[in-house]
């Protein structure tokens, strides 16, 4: 990705407290939930969701993020850590019982969107994957879009979405609100039957995937505002044109 600085020291700092306590609210849940042995996380940055893992007992983790990464503040051994341009395809030539990816898909270009998901189908049968929505804003979000933007995109790939996992943590305020805005299941479609029965009972009945978390909604980023600003008054411009 071009703009590198903006993922330096400082915004990983910024956000490290939050997404490790995060990370230990969700990791026992998905422990319980899926049992991996093994877990990769595209877009990891200091590895704080693979660190949860290793505190509940999976030790074959690794993480992939941008070669801006700093080595030295890693969560994880450094020999599990792999610097790639993750708007281009990524092998590893391996798979893993669970992929992770959370609130990295929106820094990446739309362009780079399809290529970024087949790269995360390509590493496992089972995906925790979150991306920012629309105005909810950030460092560098060039591409925020609802969620079945992303469901397209997955189920062309033949995985299926199960919302189930933000109802369990909606209301855990130890939990960032974009993931529990945000935090959703893939599965490939040949296993959902491998899942627990509240699970495939999910995934077969209706989902409402487009939800705004309270907590984004009633404290809107500045990047969010600077967005919504001139869509409003577009909007209010063309009601007076129109009467």
């Amino acid at each position: 990705m071009a703009e590198t600085p903006t993922y330096g020291s400082g915004f990983y700092s910024r956000i490290a407290d939050g997404s490790m306590l995060s990370a230990r609210q969700v990791v026992p849940t998905l422990m319980e939930l899926l049992k991996p042995t093994s877990v990769v996380d595209v877009g990891c940055g200091t590895g704080a969701w693979l660190s949860a893992f290793r505190e509940n007992g999976v030790t074959d983790i690794f993480g992939v993020d941008g070669d801006y990464v700093d080595r030295k503040v890693l969560l994880i051994p450094q020999e599990g850590f792999r610097a790639a341009d993750l708007s281009r395809p990524l092998n590893l030539d391996r798979r893993f019982d669970l992929a992770i990816s959370v609130e990295v898909a929106e820094h990446l270009p739309a362009a780079a969107a399809e290529t970024f998901v087949q790269s995360l189908t390509g590493l496992s049968d089972l995906i925790v994957f979150s991306a920012a929505i629309p105005l909810q804003g950030g460092a560098h979000h060039v591409n925020e879009q609802w969620p079945e933007y992303w469901q397209h995109l997955f189920d062309a790939r033949g995985y299926q979405v199960v919302d189930g996992l933000r109802p369990r943590f909606w209301n855990n305020d130890d939990v960032e609100p974009w993931y529990r805005q945000n935090l959703l299941l893939y599965v490939n479609k040949n296993q959902l039957a491998a899942l627990p029965q509240e699970l495939q009972k999910i995934a077969q009945g209706p989902q409402m995937l487009a939800v705004v978390h309270p907590s984004v909604y009633l404290t809107p980023s500045v990047s969010g505002l600077r967005q919504m600003i001139p869509r409003t008054i577009a909007s209010r411009l063309r009601r007076v044109l129109k009467r």
